[in-house]
């Protein structure tokens, strides 16, 4: 029975023109120099720090569910943010709570307006 489902969904999501993939994303991640989500430490000090400002993220009702699942990426205390967001006030949102938790010299914003979302 899951098979035929998500077939469905795939072809509802095709037919509602959602592109099927993120290809372009994918590669241009990775880089050598782009931070991804499985480089991120799994020390203590970083995964609560990610945890934090996860936990900021999600308690703001009023980001979009785009904005509620941007990469959090924490390593040795840096934290990058990568993503799309509906607008640049979600995106600056997202940067200043992440600052507010780490400190504005260890956040670097990837965050991306979704395209057609443009503020």
């Amino acid at each position: 029975m899951k098979g035929p489902l998500l077939i469905a969904l795939l072809a509802a999501g095709l037919a509602a023109g959602q592109a099927p993939d993120n290809s372009k994303t994918n590669q241009r991640d990775r880089g050598d120099t782009t931070p991804t989500a499985d480089q991120a430490k799994s020390n203590k000090a970083d995964t609560d720090l990610a945890k934090k400002i996860r936990q900021a993220v999600n308690a703001d009702k009023s980001l979009s569910t785009y904005a509620h699942n941007v990469k959090i990426v924490v390593q040795d205390g840096h934290v990058t943010l990568r993503g799309p967001v509906r607008t640049d006030a979600e995106r600056d949102e997202i940067k200043q709570k992440a600052v507010e938790i780490a400190g504005a010299d260890n956040v670097v914003s990837q965050l991306e307006i979704a395209p057609g979302k443009n503020n």
